[in-house]
């Protein structure tokens, strides 16, 4: 794209969202800034044990004493998603039993998901004297749910259950000596959030992006750019993982495309590895609030975007990416960072002067490039998952400009975007199924 496409492209939006007409805030509207309100939030490490964290210490604030014997029942995608990382501020420990107990001794349940920030050194220590000391059996749930944790705290003839399900933080049952002191009806902030979601589209993605007040997103936007940049750079700067960002950076260089990836990956790696930066999270994880925002502020600062459209690209992109995640759940074999790594590309498109149409087969055109990545768990291949699922997003939007998009009916692709967004709903939900039971017995096998 040439300068004077890209000053023309950028100055298309402007026009639009400068026009001086009334613009009715309809219940879309209200209901996107919940969405984006309630989805970006911080986040300290992987969400998984950082969910079993925030429920241990909930537990433990309700049981009144830190407890000597703890049971830990569980599905099988969190088995999955915290057997690898490092829990943060725990010194390098890893598991479903390191993350609870670091939960038991931080009690800082007002935290929530940053439940683990602020650990004190004399903190740390009393994680591993803990695990050494206390009884913490874990199992697998029998529930259908993908995302189960269910704790039972014991201490003396004292007991206290906390029940998590849907999502990190959505309690929906506390128990304490046999008295129900919490259980939501059907109709609780989880089932709210939601049927919001159930609102989002390509088409009102676009429009609202374009027409929502930046003083009703800038706070939100502001921090998720200062946070999730902040741990790309610490990524790049320090040792983490497979350095998976320091690797493409030192054989392909330095270029916008290389680059966009490169820091997105190196986010990936440092906060799989323990890094103790939180980041902004979407969908209800870290590498996907990671892929959804990074490559778009590093393709804004390259091409010298003025913040206002910056924060409507990254407001596309992180409803894009909560979008293509709602038809697929929390957790499955599917890797959520494809939903955000094709957001990304479809608010690179927005951001160098694409329209509508170019947003959508930016989509199209990348969800069949990698909708086969599977979801093994989190560790630190998830830092090179984020980054093929960028370039794919990249090379999608690259694939429009020369007019040279994937056509219906090949393979997965449907006839139009959101039919092709049906398929992948289809395949992560309905065909990925048997898919993520097998890598849970591998996983478990090793």
């Amino acid at each position: 794209m040439s300068w004077i496409e890209l000053f023309r492209g950028v100055n298309m939006i402007k026009d639009i969202t400068n026009q001086k007409v009334a613009h009715e805030k309809t219940e879309t509207y209200y209901a996107y800034l919940r969405i984006l309100n309630e989805e970006l939030i911080p986040a300290m490490g992987c969400t998984e044990p950082i969910a079993l964290a925030y429920a241990a210490a909930k537990a433990r604030c309700v049981l009144g004493e830190i407890p000597d014997k703890i049971d830990v029942c569980v599905s099988g995608d969190i088995i999955k998603n915290v057997k690898s990382v490092v829990v943060p501020n725990t010194n390098g420990l890893k598991g479903i039993k390191a993350a609870v107990a670091a939960g038991i001794i931080s009690a800082r349940e007002d935290r929530v998901l940053e439940v683990l920030a602020d650990m004190t050194p004399n903190e740390k220590l009393q994680i591993r004297k803990y695990l050494e000391n206390t009884v913490i059996n874990v199992s697998p749930s029998h529930s259908s749910l993908n995302f189960d944790i269910n704790l039972t705290l014991y201490k003396g003839n004292s007991y206290t259950k906390l029940r998590i399900t849907e999502d990190h933080t959505n309690v929906v049952l506390i128990e304490k000596n046999g008295d129900i002191l919490y259980q939501p009806g059907k109709i609780n902030s989880h089932a709210e959030h939601n049927n919001d979601k159930q609102l989002l589209d390509i088409n009102n993605i676009f429009k609202f992006a374009n027409v929502v007040e930046i003083n009703d997103i800038k706070n939100i936007i502001s921090r998720q750019i200062r946070y999730n940049m902040n741990i790309a750079e610490e990524g790049l700067k320090n040792n983490y993982g497979a350095n998976i960002g320091k690797v493409l950076l030192s054989m392909y260089g330095n270029d916008i495309k290389i680059r966009a990836k490169a820091k997105a990956a190196a986010a990936s790696d440092a906060r799989m590895n323990g890094c103790e930066l939180p980041v902004i999270i979407v969908s209800g994880s870290g590498n996907q609030g990671i892929a959804a925002s990074v490559p778009v502020i590093e393709y804004a600062t390259e091409y010298h975007i003025d913040s206002d459209t910056l924060y409507r690209a990254l407001v596309l992109s992180n409803l894009i990416a909560i979008y293509l995640k709602t038809g697929i759940g929390c957790l499955s074999a599917f890797c959520g960072a494809v939903c955000a790594g094709c957001a990304s590309g479809a608010a690179i498109a927005y951001l160098l002067g694409g329209d509508l149409n170019a947003v959508s087969n930016t989509i199209s055109n990348s969800l069949a490039i990698v909708s086969g990545i599977i979801c093994d768990g989190a560790k630190s291949s998830c830092a090179s998952k984020i980054a093929s699922s960028v370039e794919a997003g990249i090379l999608g939007y690259h694939m429009y400009l020369n007019e040279h998009d994937f056509l219906p009916g090949d393979g997965i692709v449907g006839n139009n975007m959101e039919n092709t967004v049906n398929n992948i709903w289809r395949l992560a939900k309905i065909g990925m199924k048997e898919t993520d039971v097998e890598i849970l017995n591998i996983m478990t096998e090793n």
